[in-house]
């Protein structure tokens, strides 16, 4: 099977192309917001494909215009990818997520998993939050420091900013104590996503407004969360895998959270 099909630009959800290459096989779906990850994302989708991660969700990779061939279907289709969401209107990992976030819940899907595409999480524990999302959990968070996490290689000062300055501004904003609040690996509940005291589908989640407004919306809205434990790995030598530059993209962070402390993001 193979379905292309374009969704015109709509408010809060950017134009986009879908490249279904399977139908829905599963109750909940991992959605990967890509862009130029190269040889990281394949990677990734090889440790799920071996770990069978698409017989407990669909793989969902949400695209932001790559250009350096990594998501040829040649490349996705043997890996298992159910679908394919090529973003095509403006905006950065926020559209990429409310892109998905919309399309999944249209398909009918009950819960998200999103994860990086960077190769740096653990995907072999996408079973563990599907598994919180059944029991009724809204928000699931990822957390390479509570007990059974693992954080491999983590720089010094990424360590720094994350435990002593990221975790305690977004915990004081959410009302409840969360340990790693940067980590992108979460779930999601569709009664969260489409709640309208959240409503995510507004094109000020451009870029990381909306990881920052959904670590804290659920426990402010007496929503269930909770954290569980992941593997986190920076590789071993080259680049650290991050798409924040060291200056402005930090600037442009640390406003965002003082934004969401403020309440700035609240329908």
């Amino acid at each position: 099977m193979l379905r292309e099909s374009c969704y015109n630009g709509r408010e809060g959800v950017p134009a986009f192309m879908c490249r279904e290459y399977q139908e829905k096989q599963c109750r909940y779906c991992v959605l990967i917001p890509v862009i130029n990850e190269g040889e990281r994302i394949g990677a990734l989708l090889r440790r799920a494909d071996t770990a069978k991660i698409w017989e407990k969700a669909d793989i969902v990779i949400c695209d932001g215009g790559s250009v350096d061939g990594s998501m040829e279907s040649g490349k996705l289709k043997p890996l298992h990818v159910n679908t394919l969401l090529i973003k095509e209107g403006k905006g950065k990992q926020g559209a990429q997520l409310r892109m998905g976030f919309w399309w999944a819940c249209k398909r009918g899907y009950q819960g998200f998993v999103t994860i990086d595409g960077n190769n740096k999480d653990s995907i072999e524990d996408v079973p563990d939050f599907i598994q919180k999302l059944e029991e009724g959990y809204d928000l699931v968070q990822g957390s390479r420091f509570v007990a059974g996490g693992r954080a491999v290689r983590t720089p010094l000062l990424r360590y720094a900013a994350i435990r002593f300055f990221h975790a305690p501004l977004i915990s004081l904003t959410a009302g409840k104590w969360f340990t790693d609040t940067t980590n992108g690996f979460r779930g999601y509940s569709k009664r969260y996503i489409l709640d309208k005291r959240v409503a995510i589908f507004r094109d000020i989640f451009s870029g990381y407004e909306l990881l920052a407004y959904l670590s804290v919306r659920a426990p402010q809205l007496g929503m269930r969360s909770c954290e569980i434990p992941v593997t986190r790995a920076y590789p071993k030598d080259g680049k650290i895998p991050t798409k924040i530059s060291f200056f402005r993209g930090n600037a442009k962070l640390l406003k965002i959270l003082f934004w969401n402390l403020l309440g700035r993001y609240r329908p």
